[in-house]
């Protein structure tokens, strides 16, 4: 059975247990597109150092604000009065492009390979450089850096991550359905959802489970009908339902070019899940086999992915893929048809 590729989440998890254990490295180097974890690992390693000790012995600084020679002078200086001193650089690929000019980005080579044991230097950024160079190896191949990566996560792990986050930052349950429900409305920004997670577990502080009813109330939306509805009678085929919740959801949002670009993105990630598992049974893989590849913890969410997977063929993906491309191209201009027009064009494609 294919392992099981670690995500962000995992690699988060991983990394905080590292720095609760005090088994650090010296150097880490801390990137990707998903800041929230950034930001979370900011504010963790900034805790490491005691609050009275950090006036001589923590220091935030900016790549784009001060030079090289200046943040490689504080990691080569010794802590006052305290065991460690921690160094955060933020954006560290603008270091020496900003207003410090003294030293070049390639002066942390010499300091990766001989650090100073008693600084922990953190270095964040969106990028990494290149692998061909010498500071993108020094950086990706040194025993003395932590290395690690942090992507966006697949939409199609966004439920299982509202299940994890509520239950380890408010000890409570959601139900499944309810976790769908969230990451539908909000989508795949966990500092967006983090924050409507709040807002949920705080309107049900005496209760140990969120509800489908709770997110209801609180995130979204009173209307009748949601994009999940909308998708059962998709994958039921029920053509003249299907059309009749979306003649309904148009009427109740703000804006119909709003709405309809909401639901395509919906629908991309809705089929891509379901031409994931499609392409895996295609190869021959079994049902367990498909959600360890995938990495759904939650058997509920990956029995309804699963269900829904199997109201289509594989051949039908390009047709729906085409539908989808298709009405977002029109919904953006490319088109003459309105918005009613194209979502009504888009769910008779897809039901096919």
């Amino acid at each position: 059975m294919a392992a099981k590729k670690a995500n962000s989440a995992d690699t988060y998890q991983k990394l905080v247990q590292e720095i609760h254990s005090n088994q650090l490295k010296p150097i880490y180097y801390l990137f990707g597109e998903e800041e929230f974890y950034l930001d979370q690992l900011l504010d963790k390693f900034s805790e490491i150092i005691q609050p009275h000790e950090k006036d001589f012995n923590f220091d935030l600084l900016y790549g784009q604000d001060v030079s090289p020679a200046k943040v490689l002078g504080i990691a080569r200086s010794f802590p006052m009065m305290a065991e460690k001193r921690v160094l955060i650089l933020r954006n560290f690929l603008q270091n020496g492009k900003g207003g410090g000019h003294e030293g070049s980005i390639q002066d942390f080579i010499p300091y990766i390979e001989n650090p100073n044991p008693t600084c922990l230097l953190v270095l964040f950024d969106t990028g990494k450089p290149a692998a061909n160079t010498n500071l993108g190896k020094a950086l990706s191949k040194s025993f003395n850096v932590g290395y690690y990566q942090f992507e966006t996560l697949p939409d199609y792990l966004i439920p299982d991550w509202v299940i994890g986050w509520v239950q380890s930052h408010h000890n409570k349950k959601i139900e499944p359905a309810a976790a769908q429900l969230l990451a539908q409305f909000v989508g795949n920004n966990l500092q967006l959802l983090s924050t409507e997670i709040d807002k949920v577990c705080t309107f049900v502080d005496t209760s140990s489970t969120v509800s489908e009813a709770d997110v209801k109330k609180i995130i979204g939306s009173y209307r009748e009908y949601t994009a999940i509805e909308l998708k059962e009678a998709l994958i039921k085929r029920d053509l003249n339902k299907a059309l009749y919740i979306s003649e309904q959801m148009l009427q109740h949002s703000k804006t119909d070019t709003g709405e309809v670009i909401r639901l395509v993105g919906f629908f991309n990630s809705v089929f891509t899940n379901i031409w994931q598992i499609l392409r895996l049974v295609e190869k021959g893989k079994a049902k367990n086999q498909i959600q360890s590849e995938l990495g759904i913890a939650s058997a509920w969410y990956f029995n309804k992915l699963w269900d829904d997977a199997a109201n289509f063929r594989y051949g039908d993906m390009p047709r729906v893929f085409e539908a989808l491309l298709d009405a977002d191209r029109s919904v953006k201009g490319f088109s003459t048809l309105d918005s009613t027009s194209i979502l009504f064009l888009l769910v008779k494609r897809i039901i096919g």
